[in-house]
């Protein structure tokens, strides 16, 4: 694990103990770690934190894990979080029950370290699966996207270029001589609406720039 980009967790726990010794473990394990004693504190730490795994209590007083995972699955910026449940509850209908919540695993307390931390590195690799499919889902349908833009502009820059030749064709030399700048910047600009035309036909491998006011455009 790199010590520059720590993986990220959030813990949400109501007993001071378990919560210090749990923090203690991720963090000599490497990872960056915030903490919430309930739900409720649990998303006002969501606003500043992005975790790459949750791991909750089931039972908490005000907003237990469940509660608060129920919320979480209903935020498009929350679904992707591996969301462990820790919880003293054994049965195997409690595990159904967790697992049947939503959460992507379910652990009995008091939890063996060793296997907490495989659950944990199991649902790091799993999240950025997760990312890597959606990203790349996403550029290929930037390319698909560019594709399809560059033909539909190229129709109508093939009807302007014919269209500029025809009338340089009619023109007497000194009427081309009275509007030579114009007739020198269309032609420019039809130089350039080409090359971004087959930029984006030729595209392969989409990279996005910052923009103003947050926004990105593609990069040609």
């Amino acid at each position: 694990m790199s010590n520059d980009i720590k993986d990220k967790i959030l813990l949400v726990e109501d007993e001071e103990d378990t919560k210090m010794v749990l923090t203690r473990l991720l963090r000599k394990s490497g990872y960056e770690v915030e903490t919430a004693k309930n739900g409720y504190e649990a998303l006002e730490v969501l606003k500043r934190f992005k975790p790459h795994i949750i791991l909750a209590d089931w039972t908490m007083p005000e907003m237990d894990g469940v509660e608060l995972l129920n919320i979480l699955r209903n935020k498009e910026e929350y679904k992707s979080i591996y969301y462990i449940i820790l919880t003293a509850r054994a049965t195997l209908r409690d595990k159904i029950e967790g697992l049947d919540t939503g959460a992507d695993d379910f652990l009995v307390k008091p939890t063996d370290n060793q296997e907490l931390l495989a659950r944990i590195r199991a649902g790091i690799r799993i999240t950025k699966l997760q990312q890597e499919l959606k990203e790349a889902e996403h550029n290929k349908a930037l390319v698909e996207m560019a594709f399809t833009t560059g033909h539909q502009i190229n129709n109508p820059l093939a009807s302007l270029t014919l269209s500029l030749e025809n009338l340089k064709s009619e023109l007497t030399p000194e009427e081309i001589e009275k509007i030579r700048d114009e007739i020198a910047i269309m032609e420019e600009s039809v130089k350039r609406i080409k090359k971004a035309v087959d930029s984006l036909i030729h595209l392969k491998d989409p990279e996005l720039t910052n923009y103003t006011d947050g926004t990105h455009m593609l990069k040609l």
